[in-house]
């Protein structure tokens, strides 16, 4: 599963940085992965299925239960 920085999630959301982060914060949005001590990433399928979700016209509520399942399903990854 391929990751993306920064900058390939904000192209491939097409928002700016500050709202990015506000998703996080609002739950309408798959936080990063640490990579390093300075370095994030997000897997490029969660970030397609955010993308997916907003194109389809999901709610907001639809969208964090979406965020919520997506972050679950990181733990089940072996």
């Amino acid at each position: 599963m391929p990751l993306l920085r920064l900058p390939s999630v904000l192209q491939a959301t097409g928002v700016g940085r500050t709202t990015l982060y506000e998703r996080i914060k609002d739950g309408l949005f798959t936080p990063p992965i640490k990579l390093g001590a300075r370095a994030s990433a997000w897997p490029a399928n969660e970030v397609q299925a955010c993308n997916d979700a907003i194109i389809k016209g999901s709610d907001t509520e639809e969208i964090k239960v979406l965020v919520a399942r997506l972050v679950q399903g990181r733990s089940l990854l072996k």
